[in-house]
């Protein structure tokens, strides 16, 4: 997987306003009352057709480059979401994630802070990502995956596996004909 490096010393005025105007309407949606009519029009201003019919975000909502986050049907994602997407996040179909979950698709060059390098994540369709896990850069969680709590994701979760701990690893693997 390619490695994507973005200088942040190198935004343009309109990326720097997108980047406001995104913070802003994050701002907004955490201070809205959840379920709302107005709520829903935060959430649909800021992911625009990036979020998928069914899907409902619980605030609070935090992250950047949220452009880069896209999100399928009927999901669930509860509250305390950290979506760090410059690197881009696709969420598929039918996916439930708990609680204080950190979705970490960029990371900081050791040696140039103001570089970010950057590698996709993936979480395929019907997978659960448990209260509080970390998955980070380049990672991919395949279909009907579950990552337990508190995990901190390192490698790729394969179709039906369930990965726990800190790194986490797969613990067993889920009987796809039940699904």
């Amino acid at each position: 997987m390619e490695e994507l490096r973005v200088d942040m010393r190198e935004r343009t005025k309109d990326e720097q306003e997108m980047y406001d105007h995104q913070t802003q309407l994050m701002f907004k949606l955490n201070h809205t009352m959840p379920r709302t009519p107005e709520y829903m029009e935060v959430l649909k201003e800021l992911f625009g057709d990036h979020i998928g019919e069914g899907t409902y975000l619980a605030a609070p909502l935090n992250g950047a480059a949220i452009e880069k986050l896209v999100i399928g049907k009927n999901c669930f994602i509860n509250a305390n979401l950290l979506a760090m997407a410059r690197g881009g996040i696709t969420i598929g179909d039918n996916v439930q994630i708990a609680a204080n979950v950190q979705l970490l698709s960029n990371n900081h060059d050791p040696y140039d802070r103001s570089v970010l390098t950057c590698k996709p994540i993936l979480i395929k369709d019907g997978a659960w990502i448990g209260a509080g896990a970390s998955i980070l850069p380049g990672v991919t969680i395949g279909r009907h995956a579950i990552v337990g709590a508190a995990s901190v994701v390192t490698h790729d979760v394969g179709d039906y596996e369930v990965a726990v701990g800190n790194p986490a690893r797969v613990i067993k693997k889920l009987d796809p004909d039940k699904f």
